[in-house]
């Protein structure tokens, strides 16, 4: 039996975090950050909660050209600089399946991460550009900081953020999301300050099964959450 849905949509889910991250009401210099595209939606309602300004920092998931929805790692852009993480796990095993299929080439899957991820850095520089247009780059440091994503599978997304974020030296960094339903929170919790996540997803197997409502968001949904003409 299919575990019930906890959200109706990202709003809804948003507003429901905004609550669990109620005792940051207040907190000195506060940000609300999310990661595009999903995590803007519900960074925007928990920042309407906490009564924050909303950011964003551009994140994009590595796949491989067969399982792109299979997270091999990430990458985010912060003020001109590159983060890459990379999930050793999924690397090994599409490596063990290259070596079983007959594939004579130790180095295949790091070779096809790193061309993955080339292409990803380009995709991520358009996306920072288009949503920083006219804003002056993000710079956290000294700030408390909520970084938000609509769920956490394996945290690559939000891994890449927040060492990214780390590097900026802020005061207090937290990950946030309405549901994990893989190894994404215990990722989280050895990078963040604090990490808040609603509903431990067990029995789900994807975030969008946590949402009655699990669309696509665009650029131009982000661009007008960010107020950008």
């Amino acid at each position: 039996m299919a575990p019930s849905r906890a959200y109706r949509d990202r709003l809804d889910a948003g507003h429901k975090l905004g609550m669990q991250l109620s005792p940051y009401f207040g907190a000195p210099n506060l940000l609300v950050v999310g990661l595009p595209r999903g995590g803007v939606p519900v960074a925007a309602a928990v920042a309407e909660v906490l009564r924050a300004p909303l950011d964003v920092v551009a994140v994009r998931k590595v796949g491989f050209p067969l399982q792109p929805e299979l997270a091999a790692g990430a990458l985010a852009w912060l003020a001109g600089t590159v983060t890459t993480v990379r999930n050793d796990a999924v690397l090994a095993e599409w490596q063990r399946s290259l070596d079983a299929s007959g594939h004579d080439n130790p180095g295949a899957a790091d070779a096809t991460f790193r061309t993955a991820a080339s292409i990803q850095q380009l995709e991520l520089i358009r996306r920072d550009k288009l949503y920083r247009m006219g804003r002056e780059p993000l710079n956290v440091a000294g700030r408390s900081v909520v970084v938000v994503d609509d769920g956490l599978a394996t945290g690559a997304t939000m891994r890449a953020a927040l060492l990214g974020l780390r590097e900026q030296n802020p005061a207090w960094l937290v990950a946030a999301a309405p549901v994990s339903c893989g190894p994404g929170a215990e990722t989280a919790a050895g990078l963040a300050d604090d990490v808040v996540i609603p509903w431990q997803g067990i029995g789900l197997s994807a975030v969008g099964q946590a949402y009655e409502n699990f669309d696509q968001t665009t650029d131009a949904e982000i661009r007008q959450l960010l107020n950008i003409p």
